[in-house]
């Protein structure tokens, strides 16, 4: 079955069985991959009943379809859509929470680039309608994760008209709410959720 992105690439994807030897990005020491830690953490607020939150699927143009049986359908090709809002939704204490998740392997900023304007605006109609909508960045080099809220994003992503291509580190650290990773849950983001109400209300 082939997958292709929205510029037509080939997307790749080795054999599950075959032995890989490319280095994954470490997630606190222990080779967890940021969106892993997410889901995981979400896993984690569903079961002790403090959130349900979920990461939104992937949408697929689907090209082409093969029937070998009548109850049976085999996928031979599809595309990537590009998404149209952000990676995670759900709802806690009442507030719609809406967010996006982002790595990089950057030590002094985080760059805009790794956003994309269809998500700011998403972010921007959300918090006409008062969601809870934020985005959490995780320096991989650094081990280190931030809350941002998405009036912040929104901000310094509209600065890129004056020549920002990033936000440097010790902004993030001063405007934004720093979640330290631990056991369970993974990335404790309903802290740092807490924290940016307080101060809301």
């Amino acid at each position: 079955m082939a997958f292709y992105y929205p510029n037509g690439q080939l997307f790749s994807q080795k054999n599950p069985r075959e032995p890989s030897y490319k280095r994954e990005t470490t997630f606190a020491n222990r080779g967890m991959r940021f969106e892993e830690a997410i889901n995981q953490s979400n896993e984690y607020y569903i079961t002790h009943d403090k959130a349900v939150v979920h990461k939104k699927p992937t949408p697929l143009q689907i090209v082409k379809v093969d029937y070998p049986k009548r109850s049976a359908a085999v996928i031979r090709e599809a595309y990537f859509r590009q998404p149209s809002t952000t990676d995670y939704n759900g709802v806690y204490r009442g507030y719609y929470l809406d967010f996006e998740a982002k790595e990089t392997k950057n030590k002094t900023s985080f760059p805009l680039k790794n956003f994309h304007q269809h998500q700011i605006t998403h972010m921007e109609q959300c918090l006409k309608q008062e969601a809870v909508c934020f985005v959490l960045l995780w320096f991989s080099s650094l081990n280190r994760c931030f809350f941002l809220s998405a009036e912040k994003m929104i901000t310094y992503w509209q600065e890129q008209e004056t020549g920002r291509k990033s936000i440097p580190l010790e902004i993030i650290e001063s405007v934004g709410i720093e979640i330290t990773p631990q056991i369970a849950p993974r990335i404790p983001y309903l802290t740092a959720v807490e924290q940016y109400l307080e101060k809301r209300s």
